[in-house]
């Protein structure tokens, strides 16, 4: 889970923006590319999600600069109807493809009530909160996914691995509220993800109904944010053969509230919902409130850009890994 760190330095948003940004520069990418992924990194570490923001970008910025991404893409539609677009992001990380991928996902939903967009030959897309909260800005209600091409090939391996312990797609539920904020369930499609596999294996035999579930989830996500988008076409392979890292797929998914219901008697519904949970019911052992997914999310928010953003031990090395790499000047004073 992404808890708070204990130690921290603060680090102000606008400081991490124009370090991340300089950093994917000298990696290779556009001022504009880089500012884009730069801005949904720090969006995470806004939000408090320590396991999506700065840490992914000295990986990141290695694979630009070294070869295995594609620093500059050559993004653009390959397949388009009234309701869809299929987008080739041509070795990049996914970022920047997946970005257009909504826009264009919820301008078909508002012209005919549901707008999906598909992108393929990508690298990782972050979050996929970042693409659901997108919808939600235009009142719609926003699914994301995101696939890994041969997922679920455990390779030539001596012993099987347990198929309880497949691999963590990320997907994201944002479903937009009135008054009340906005339910993100921004998550791995794996129930145990973050457990290493023998220190949960007796809770298999004790839980079941809940591995198989989640082994549905990851078969279902990986197939719609993979599958779905053509990334194993025939010329596929050859894409891969020069971009290695752009083994992956995404999905977003935009429904326009107001083409089925009113805008504000479901925001109404959703505010009702979210208050019946958090003032009727107990919350979870060791919480003080009962919360629903995106309110936590919130008030880290609301913090961070007023005090700054937390910067705990691996926010900070992260930061000093990218900084001996690129020359870039650490954002915070030491």
């Amino acid at each position: 889970m992404n808890l708070p760190p204990d130690e921290f330095i603060l680090v102000q948003e606008e400081r991490e923006l124009a370090f991340l940004q300089a950093c994917f520069v000298y990696s290779g990418t556009s001022k504009e590319h880089g500012a884009a992924i730069s801005r949904l990194l720090v969006n995470s570490e806004l939000r408090g999600v320590r396991s999506h923001g700065i840490g992914w970008a000295p990986g990141y910025c290695r694979k630009l600069k070294e070869g295995d991404l594609n620093p500059r893409p050559d993004i653009c539609v390959v397949h388009e109807t009234p309701t869809s677009v299929v987008i080739d992001g041509d070795g990049f990380l996914g970022y920047v493809p997946m970005l257009q991928a909504t826009e264009m996902a919820i301008a078909k939903g508002k012209e005919v009530g549901i707008g999906m967009g598909m992108v393929r030959h990508i690298g990782h897309y972050g979050a996929a909160g970042h693409y659901g909260r997108i919808c939600l800005e235009h009142d719609c209600v926003g699914f994301s996914v995101q696939g890994f091409r041969n997922d679920g090939n455990a390779g030539a391996r001596e012993e099987r691995p347990s198929v309880a312990f497949t691999s963590s797609p990320p997907m994201c539920f944002a479903i937009p509220g009135d008054k009340e904020p906005s339910i993100v369930l921004d998550m791995v499609a794996h129930a145990v993800s973050g457990y290493h596999q023998n220190s949960i294996a007796d809770l298999i035999e004790r839980i079941p109904a809940t591995f198989f579930k989640s082994m549905g989830l990851v078969a279902v996500a990986t197939l719609l944010g993979g599958a779905l988008t053509g990334f194993t076409l025939p010329q596929a392979d050859e894409l891969i053969q020069r971009w290695p890292g752009a083994t992956m797929g995404g999905t977003v998914l935009a429904i326009d509230v107001k083409s089925v219901v009113p805008p504000e008697v479901f925001g109404a519904e959703v505010d009702r919902y979210i208050r019946d949970i958090r003032e009727t019911t107990a919350p979870m052992p060791g919480y003080d409130e009962a919360l629903l997914p995106g309110a936590v999310e919130e008030r880290c928010m609301e913090l961070h850009r007023r005090e700054g953003i937390r910067f705990g031990d691996s926010e900070q090395k992260a930061a000093r890994d990218l900084h001996e790499f690129t020359g870039v000047p650490l954002p915070w004073d030491e």
